[in-house]
């Protein structure tokens, strides 16, 4: 197995360690798990280059790397509907899982008509608004975790400390909420395109 392969199946192992750090509400568990995170966002560059540079690119990788992008991306966001102070509704997530098992459907259609259907724009600006939107909650939790476990301060508890920690404290509370709804309705719209677009092409074919 080469190197790039081997890095990929680095992210997929990654994955349960990640939920798991999620999932324990401490400061250091938290920041375990934005490094994780992040970890597996620079291998997923590094194995790309380098299977590109060196030639090295195979039906395994071209099957495990978007295989493993997506597991770590929904591992994410069903750990963050199972952390109750974040306020994710699970309706969400079900959005966005379903979203990519209908658009892995219409590819196994297309292929049985001897068509390959490649990811778009809209797929890509959908992944970059996840990813944007894990870290942002990621942050978020951490951030939340430091001032409980240093402070003993909760974010409810900095309403009654003036007007900026007041602020500080709502935007820790509620922005979990709304950078989940905005991955949503990204996933949910460039979805319904990418399916109505080759769903058009798929009915031309005899």
């Amino acid at each position: 197995m080469n190197l790039p392969n081997k890095l990929t199946l680095g992210r997929l192992f990654a994955t349960p360690v990640f939920m798991a750090f999620v999932l324990h509400e401490n400061f250091y568990s938290q920041t375990a798990a934005l490094l994780v995170f992040i970890a597996a966002g620079v291998t997923d560059l590094v194995d790309g280059y380098l299977a590109r540079k060196h030639n090295l690119i195979t039906p395994l990788g071209v099957f495990l790397d978007p295989l493993a992008d997506k597991l770590i991306i929904t591992g994410a966001f069903i750990a963050f509907v199972e952390v109750r102070a974040l306020h994710v509704p699970a309706w969400m997530v079900v959005a966005i899982v379903g979203r990519e098992f209908l658009i892995t459907g219409l590819r196994g259609v297309a292929a049985t008509h001897g068509l390959s259907l490649a990811a778009d724009d809209g797929g890509k600006y959908k992944t970059s608004v996840q990813n944007a939107a894990i870290l942002t909650i990621l942050v978020a939790m951490m951030s939340r975790a430091a001032l409980a476990q240093f402070a003993g301060v909760s974010v409810e508890d900095l309403a009654a400390r003036g007007a900026w920690a007041a602020a500080a404290g709502r935007l820790l509370e509620f922005i979990p909420f709304w950078m989940m709804f905005g991955a949503t309705l990204v996933s949910v719209h460039t979805g319904v395109r990418y399916l109505v677009r080759h769903a058009a092409l798929l009915r031309e074919q005899p």
